[in-house]
C-alpha cells in the first residue's frame, strides 16, 4: 500500500478530521495526525490485514523552539510481511515555563511493546509525558536530574551531587595524547603523524 491508500483506509475507518497534513513525495512519507486520534490510528495500522504495521522502529521527539511553541513526536512504523514504511507525526503545544503543564501525548505502549522504552527516552530528553504509560520515568538521565537535555531551552545544571557538571577546558587540559592539534587549540608534543624509521 502507498501513502494515499493508507490515508484512505484511515479516513474510511476513523473520519477525515484525524489528518492534519501529509507528505508522500519524500524518502520518508508521513501523515501528521491529531494527538487525540493517535491510539485509534495506531490500532488500525497494527491490526488491519492490509497494513499490519507489526514493528515500531523508532519514536523520536523534536523541539520546535519557543518561537514556534510546539513539540513533535514522530513514530516510524514498518510492516514486515507487507514491506510497508510509514511515519506518523503528532504535534503538541510546548510549555515554556515551569508553571505550565508538560506536553502530553497518549501512549502506544499497549500496541507495540517497544514503545515502552522509546517513550521513556522521549520523556527523559524532551519532557513530553505519555498518558497511560505503565512506567513513565527517566531512562537515560538520573532520576533526580534537572531538566530535559534535548529541549532548546535546556540549561545545564552547574552541580550534580557536589560534582561540577560543565567543564569547558576538557580538551585543553586533559585531551588524549593522539588528538590532532586543531582539536586542542594549542601546540602538543605528540604529533599526528608518525615519522618513518630509517
Amino acid at each position: 500500500m502507498d501513502l494515499e491508500e493508507i490515508k484512505d483506509l484511515l479516513v474510511q475507518q476513523l473520519g477525515s478530521a484525524l489528518i492534519l497534513a501529509e507528505k508522500g513525495d519524500s524518502l520518508q512519507p508521513y501523515l501528521a495526525i491529531q494527538p487525540e486520534y493517535l491510539q485509534a490510528v495506531c490500532l488500525v495500522l497494527h491490526d488491519h490485514e492490509l497494513t499490519y504495521f507489526d514493528f515500531l522502529s523508532c519514536v523520536t521527539g523534536l523541539d520546535n523552539g519557543a518561537e514556534a511553541g510546539t513539540m513533535e513526536v514522530a513514530y516510524t512504523l514498518y510492516s514486515i510481511p507487507h514491506d510497508h514504511h510509514l511515519t506518523l507525526k503528532v504535534q503538541v503545544p510546548r510549555n515554556t515555563t515551569a508553571a505550565q503543564d508538560k506536553p502530553q501525548i497518549p501512549t502506544v505502549s499497549h500496541i507495540w511493546r517497544t514503545a515502552d522504552w522509546h517513550e521513556r527516552e522521549v520523556y527523559d530528553m524532551f519532557g513530553i509525558h505519555f498518558e497511560g504509560h505503565p512506567d513513565m520515568r527517566r531512562i537515560l538521565c538520573a532520576a533526580d536530574w534537572e531538566g530535559h537535555p534535548l529541549r532548546k531551552d535546556y540549561k545545564l545544571q552547574e552541580y550534580y551531587h557536589g560534582i561540577k557538571v560543565p567543564f569547558d577546558q576538557h580538551n585543553e587540559l586533559n585531551g588524549f595524547k593522539g588528538e590532532p592539534q586543531w582539536m586542542v587549540g594549542q601546540p602538543t608534543p605528540f604529533s599526528d603523524k608518525r615519522e618513518k624509521l630509517e
